[in-house]
């Protein structure tokens, strides 16, 4: 995001005690093109939405009309997955880069079918483009989607029923007994 000059929307409290050294430079290593110049977009973690909601909160107060682009709805009054969800209706309509660190979090599974059919219908649409960080066998289901996988030291692509994730929901849902322990703790 850093290398596409999007702003990461930042906590006004620093939670990590240790912070990644990599992170704030890992940008430097990565090369971009663009074919018509670099496009507006964004970042969303889902471990800093809270903070935006409950800013915007506050500049809702002096200009009501900010929520429209929500729906009209405060993002704090509604649950954290609908809150997810009106923002990203509202936010992906918009061309863009958008970069996504786990959105799953707070989803439920009909929630998360609803955010892979956003996301396919506004990839169709051909103005914006998502790059996820995802543990989500539901949203790396996206179809035309490019999987990598990060689980070794060389980030390869990979497909999607070869995932972890992939295989462990299989499995799970095919046969839970074997998930499931009996014995007590």
């Amino acid at each position: 995001a850093y290398k596409c000059g999007i702003h990461i929307w930042q906590s006004e409290f620093n939670l990590r005690c240790e912070k990644n050294p990599y992170e704030e430079d890992l940008y430097k290593a990565i090369s971009t093109q663009w074919k018509n110049g670099p496009v507006s977009g964004s970042f969303f973690g889902s471990q800093i939405f809270s903070h935006f909601a409950k800013n915007l909160e506050e500049w809702a107060v002096n200009d009501t009309k900010m929520l429209n682009y929500f729906g009209g709805k405060s993002l704090i009054t509604q649950s954290h997955g609908q809150s997810l969800m009106s923002y990203f209706q509202s936010r992906y309509n918009i061309k863009g880069l958008y970069f996504l660190d786990e959105p799953e979090t707070a989803l439920s599974p009909s929630s998360l079918i609803e955010l892979l059919n956003l996301l396919i219908k506004i990839s169709h649409q051909g103005h914006a483009q998502f790059i996820i960080a995802t543990h989500s066998p539901f949203l790396m289901a996206c179809p035309d989607a490019r999987i990598y996988s990060f689980d070794t030291p060389v980030i390869e692509p990979i497909e999607y029923e070869d995932t972890a994730y992939y295989k462990i929901y299989k499995n799970f849902m095919a046969n839970p007994d074997e998930f499931i322990e009996t014995e007590p703790v």
